[in-house]
């Protein structure tokens, strides 16, 4: 396994354990699994989200959350998780989905409470 590939799955496996930790939501990386060209980086059990995860110092942040978007299933929220070394996780998604992304976490949160 090239280094590039072992970074990517320790920040996948870091960025699945803060949502889970943040959201207590099930979380793993895709690529665990088979995981397919086209396939979100990390598989919760938060109903219509797409998460692409970046480890990267410089990210081009457009073109992350336009992955996220065209590979992302029709009804889906695109999310970007990322980081640089030493930093927090930011979470970036398009503003107009803002609502959306708030109403399925509040939702999704609610259910587990009830």
């Amino acid at each position: 396994m090239t280094n590039s590939r072992r970074k990517g799955k320790r920040i996948e496996l870091q960025a699945s354990k803060e949502l889970m930790k943040i959201l207590g939501c099930e979380a793993r990386r895709s690529q665990q699994y088979c995981g397919e060209a086209g396939d979100a980086d990390l598989i919760t059990d938060i109903p219509r989200t797409h998460f692409e995860v970046k480890g990267v110092e410089r990210l081009n942040i457009y073109k992350a959350i336009e992955q996220a978007e065209s590979d992302k299933k029709y009804h889906d929220v695109p999310v970007v998780l990322h980081k640089k070394n030493g930093k927090q996780f930011l979470l970036t998604c398009y503003l107009e989905d803002i609502g959306d992304l708030v109403e399925i976490i509040h939702d999704y949160i609610t259910s587990k409470e009830a």
